[in-house]
Formats: C-alpha cells, structure tokens, sequence
C-alpha cells in the first residue's frame, strides 16, 4: 500500500497523461501510442499507468473526454457567440470536420468506437454523453434560426440528426484520407445540403 501512495503523490497530473497520449497520437499516430512509449513520456511505468487507467481502451476513452472537453469549450463559445445563426452553423461544421488525414482527434474518436463492440455498459454510456453534447447543441442551434426566421421549419432533433449523420460520413472520409475526398470538398457539400434544405432563401 505505502508503493502505490508513493506512485499516486509522484505521478504527473492526469491532465498531463492525457495531454501527453494526445500530442503522440497527433505526432507519431496512434499505432506508436503504447502504455510502455506514453509512460517513457510522462516519467511513469506502464505499470502505474495501468494502475490508474486499468486498460488502453480506459486510457483512450479518458483522453478523447478530454480532448471532446477542450472541444466542447471552444463549441460553446462559437454557439454562443455574435453572428447570425446561420454564421454560427458554419462554425459549428467547420469545427466538426477534421483538419485532414490522421487528424489526430478523429484518429481517436474511430479507434475508441471500433473498440466500443465490447466495451462495457459504462463506456458505451460515456460515449453516447460525447455525442449527445454535439447533437443537443446542434438542435438548439437550429432550433433558435428557426425562431428568428434564418431556417425553415423543421424538425430541429431529426433534422440534426441526419446532417451528424453526413457530417460522419464525410468527416471518416477525410480522417482516413479517402482518396478523392478532401475538407474542402466535404465543406463544400455539406454547406450546399444547408443552403438546400434548411436555409431560408434570401429575397
């Protein structure tokens, strides 16, 4: 018991674990992100990490919290920030797609999902808070350019629904660089499908 108060008073703060897994995954790409490379980073054992995490798949799913975290703060502040709805929409998809191939938070967000088949009852619970984040902000974003007149009447959660569902479509293709597909064009699609079917048109 004394070696694991010792392991918990010396270890970095758990921040600074997650950080750390981040800027591999970003820099080296997933596959080089190894319990042994990440406690080499951050001056623990991958013992200890185990002790704290208890499994990759836990280390993984911490950090994409994390990053959705830092996320969440900068989606919150466009959301609700100036600028008509339909400015703040655009925002809010240019924020979604990833920056290109290997974007290292869609790297994750795919691995942490493909390990989800045989993730216990409280992962699946704690991905679903990931994505109901964006969904409830996206139909309260739709929801508020419907009442002042930006969009049209629809129904904001189904509405919602189907464009996350191209914006995952679209947003896998970039992150594994599916050739022929790049953000530009995914932004320009999923713009064209707004200005389509829900913005107002002007005049």
């Amino acid at each position: 018991m004394a070696g694991a108060a010792r392991a918990r008073k010396n270890a970095p703060p758990r921040e600074e674990v997650l950080a750390a897994a981040m800027d591999m995954i970003a820099e080296r790409g997933l596959e080089k992100l190894t319990m042994a490379a990440l406690g080499r980073e951050v001056g623990m054992s991958s013992g200890h990490l185990l002790y704290y995490f208890r499994s990759k798949d836990e280390l993984l799913l911490q950090t994409l919290e994390w990053s959705e975290g830092r996320l969440g703060v900068e989606r919150g502040r466009l959301l609700t920030g100036p600028g008509s709805a339909s400015e703040r929409l655009s925002a809010y998809v240019d924020l979604y797609v990833p920056d290109g191939h290997r974007d290292p938070h869609w790297t994750l967000w795919l691995e942490v999902w493909n390990r989800s088949q045989n993730a216990d009852e409280d992962a699946r619970a704690r991905q679903a808070a990931i994505e109901g984040a964006w969904h409830r902000d996206l139909v309260a974003l739709i929801a508020e350019g419907m009442s002042r007149g930006e969009f049209r009447r629809v129904d904001a959660d189904r509405f919602a629904t189907k464009l996350r569902a191209l914006l995952d479509g679209f947003s896998i293709h970039v992150a594994i660089g599916l050739r022929g597909t790049d953000r530009d064009q995914v932004l320009s699609h999923v713009r064209e499908f707004i200005a389509d079917s829900l913005l107002v048109p002007a005049g």
